[in-house]
């Protein structure tokens, strides 16, 4: 009798595997809506690409970096430098030890170029307060090795507002200030978009970027009126749509750590 059942059962539960399988599938959303404009898509269209589906990384905290989500490009993972370069070309020449990497020797930029919009998320910390204004942990982060946003100790630390943390540089201070003391580690979370241009040079649409510093944004989509130069205003000048990424060398030994980066397309476009 036991038997029986257990073929019943059995049974049942193959037809019901049968029944699902033959069933039609559900659409996703609509196709009798309106085309949303500047796309091919209706609106709620079910056949529109469906996001891919990236893992986070998991946070860092003050004793140990965190790890950098599944689709991105780790640029520094706490071991070595080999996906960096100086400028002349050779290898990288910061100390690394500890799982971080200590400002030595010159600038350094990734060897890889990315663009023309991203994602870059990097750790810093400065040395013990010494001395005062841009001459008290310095450094920079550029895009397309030309847009700068500033790098600095600005905790109790008054310099021009220009060139404080998470400025852009010579051209817009942050919201706020959200510096931690010197020693700790701190958080820069960029997005850049680069700028696009016209075939004669001109720009078609400016540099906007986003930070969020800690976790509080200090720029906000905020639109760049060309590079950063030292003391004057910054213009364009025509470039590639991709471009490395540059870690200045400003005479302080600062410390960088769990460094990633991620290129942003449309959903339609992946």
């Amino acid at each position: 009798m036991k038997l029986k059942r257990i073929t019943f059962i059995l049974a049942m539960s193959i037809a019901t595997t049968a029944l699902a399988q033959d069933k039609p599938k559900k659409p996703l959303g609509y196709q009798n809506t309106p085309i949303i404009p500047g796309t091919k898509w209706h609106v709620h269209d079910g056949e529109r690409p469906q996001p891919k589906i990236v893992t986070p990384g998991e946070p860092s905290t003050q004793e140990k970096a965190g790890t950098a989500p599944s689709d991105a490009v780790v640029l520094f993972d706490g071991k070595d430098l080999s996906k960096w370069k100086h400028g002349n070309g050779k290898d990288a020449q910061w100390k690394v030890e500890n799982g971080y990497a200590e400002v030595a020797g010159g600038d350094i930029m990734t060897k890889d170029e990315f663009g023309p919009d991203v994602q870059l998320h990097l750790e810093f910390a400065t040395p013990p307060a010494k001395g005062d204004g841009q001459g008290r942990g310095n450094s920079g982060c550029f895009f397309f090795g030309r847009y700068e946003i500033q790098i600095l100790d600005s905790f109790d630390n008054p310099t021009y507002p220009d060139g404080q943390a998470t400025a852009i540089y010579g051209q817009m201070p942050p919201l706020v200030n959200a510096s931690l003391p010197p020693q700790k580690w701190q958080q820069y979370d960029i997005v850049f978009e680069g700028p696009r241009f016209n075939e004669d040079g001109t720009v078609a649409k400016p540099a906007v970027v986003t930070v969020l510093h800690n976790g509080v944004v200090t720029q906000n989509r905020t639109v760049l009126i060309g590079n950063t130069p030292h003391q004057q205003v910054g213009k364009y000048q025509k470039h590639g749509e991709k471009g490395p990424v540059r870690l200045q060398d400003h005479g302080n030994p600062m410390r960088f750590r769990n460094m990633w980066i991620r290129e942003l397309k449309p959903v339609d476009s992946q």
